[in-house]
């Protein structure tokens, strides 16, 4: 199911690119200075160097706590998701970052504010790197990985990754199509690094 989500996002993303301009431009005439501030205070929860710090603390300190004689299948889920969330969020950033730097494309506030605006194909340029979003890859790779280990909350840890996702968009860091794109490599990396690595702590459903 994740796959075929994940791939609904991108097919989703790919017909976003007619109206990316016009929407960009709308949320950038909308959104306030109040509203901006907020969403730029929680937005950096879905910041990829922060998981991936959180889950090689998790190493760390389970590492730590098996050497002093700790024992359990809570050390071994600890150890087992957080390298699936480290390989997920390898496998999709490998994915992602190869397509910006082939791409290459400028993010909305640069149309915004100098009037340059689209793709620049095989520029290899780092500078042209809105296409697609980082932070959607990566809070997608997170909900995936705290639906494993609090399957009954999946809804919620999909409501916070489409928020933290979407206020790329209404920050004009993203175009809408960047963050759809980036989400769908995001659930589609987590779900067959899971499904093709780690199969018996994969839900059915995946």
């Amino acid at each position: 199911m994740l796959f075929k989500i994940g791939f609904a996002l991108i097919l989703l993303g790919v017909a976003a690119l007619w109206i990316d301009r016009r929407a960009a431009h709308f949320i950038y005439d909308h959104v306030n200075a109040r509203a901006h501030k907020f969403l730029d205070g929680i937005t950096h929860y879905a910041k990829a160097g922060h998981w991936l710090a959180a889950a090689v603390l998790a190493l760390v300190g389970t590492a730590l706590a098996r050497h002093f004689g700790a024992r359990g299948a809570d050390l071994e889920l600890v150890i087992t998701y957080s390298l699936a969330f480290i390989a997920s969020l390898t496998l999709g950033s490998v994915v992602l970052h190869a397509i910006k730097l082939v791409l290459g494309r400028r993010r909305p506030r640069d149309d915004m504010e100098m009037g340059l605006y689209g793709f620049m194909p095989l520029a290899f340029n780092l500078e042209y790197n809105s296409f697609p979003s980082g932070h959607a890859l990566t809070i997608c790779c997170v909900a995936v990985i705290f639906t494993c280990v609090w399957p009954t909350l999946w809804p919620i840890w999909f409501a916070v990754a489409a928020i933290l996702a979407v206020t790329r968009a209404l920050l004009t860091a993203h175009f809408l199509s960047d963050v759809l794109i980036g989400a769908g490599i995001g659930l589609i990396a987590a779900r067959e690094v899971l499904v093709l690595g780690f199969p018996s702590y994969a839900p059915g459903w995946f």
